[in-house]
């Protein structure tokens, strides 16, 4: 990938390299042109050439080195799409309203920011928002349809063409531009199940990591000792994942302190003479907690992660797998106890 040199490229990097995150492909979109039009680019491919350490020195250039008149920006490439990605990625408005501000700044050209809604929701980001409605930039309202070379008119002619339709027009428009940033999304890396299954975590619709409970619980995971931060849960900016890591760390470092910690009373327990060894339990259990012993010819249960899901209770055959303190000979004394209370 070369040098990195921007916080922005520095965290999509290393949220990249453990297999947290990776960029929408946007060759998945084949209307928008990417890989067949040379001027048309995704964000990481602009942020690098915005940078002052760039091929380019920081200045905007199109493939033949020309500065373009023209630029579009289309939102949402890869996110809140059903054919893609339903969920919103969270960082694309921002940075996508950050690259009109840099073609504004070091260019004369006209800027188009196609977007679905415009979700602005950190702490001063309405302000830039209308900071560039103030500078110039051209905000329209649509889904970008295609883009195409295929020019109607002369003011067409060697351009690329954007089809949208503006919702706020209520009508369709074509949009000469010289250059198209795609804002692709973000979403799980294709290692996230192999990880979840390492650490045993679950996951979300999405594939993301899932948390404990979103309120109560919303760094922990249902494996003790374990912690979500950033990007591995949902996709996050920089200032929501700082804020995450160190809610994260603050809990790594409460199990630590304790130097203990309370097993759960409730947990299944294996009566061996009954065990057939069928290993029904070893693959059903959630927390890897039952391990079969070959010499022995049962299976037994860690008291230590078990956490007395009853699952391996319920599907056992032959009855030998049971729940401390909720055994059937209690369960049914409780309910004749119900039943012919006077």
């Amino acid at each position: 990938m070369g040098r990195i040199r921007t916080l922005w490229e520095l965290s999509f990097w290393l949220a990249c390299q453990v297999g947290y995150i990776k960029p929408f492909d946007a060759k998945r979109i084949p209307a928008y042109g990417y890989g067949h039009f040379p001027n048309v680019i995704t964000a990481i491919e602009f942020e690098r050439l915005a940078n002052a350490s760039g091929p380019t020195g920081g200045k905007i250039k199109l493939a033949d080195g020309t500065e373009p008149k023209a630029v579009g920006i289309i939102h949402c490439v890869g996110s809140r799409d059903e054919n893609y990605n339903e969920y919103c990625s969270r960082v694309c408005c921002m940075y996508s309203l950050k690259f009109a501000h840099l073609i504004k700044e070091k260019t004369n050209a006209d800027v188009y920011d196609f977007y679905i809604d415009m979700r602005c929701f950190g702490k001063g980001y309405e302000e830039f928002y209308h900071r560039l409605l103030h500078e110039g930039t051209k905000i329209i309202r649509g889904r970008v349809s295609d883009i195409t070379d295929m020019a109607m008119t002369e003011q067409e002619e060697g351009k690329l063409i954007i089809r949208v339709e503006d919702t706020l027009l209520g009508t369709v428009r074509r949009i000469p531009v010289d250059m198209v940033i795609l804002a692709t999304g973000l979403e799980p890396g294709l290692d996230h199940n192999q990880l979840a299954k390492i650490f045993n975590i679950s996951c979300s619709q999405d594939t993301f990591f899932l948390e404990r409970h979103p309120k109560l619980a919303p760094v922990s995971t249902f494996s003790d000792g374990i912690f979500l931060a950033g990007a591995c849960q949902a996709p996050r900016d920089i200032p929501d994942t700082v804020a995450q890591a160190g809610g994260s760390a603050a809990e790594a470092l409460a199990l630590a302190d304790k130097g203990s910690f309370a097993l759960e009373p409730v947990t299944a327990q294996i009566d061996e003479d009954l065990c057939s060894g069928c290993q029904i339990c070893v693959g059903l259990c959630p927390f890897n907690a039952i391990t079969y012993d070959k010499e022995k010819g049962f299976s037994v249960v860690n008291d230590a992660l078990c956490k007395g899901c009853g699952t391996c209770v319920a599907a056992c055959p032959s009855g030998a797998s049971q729940q401390k303190h909720f055994r059937d000979v209690q369960i049914f004394a409780e309910i004749e106890g119900l039943l012919f209370a006077e």
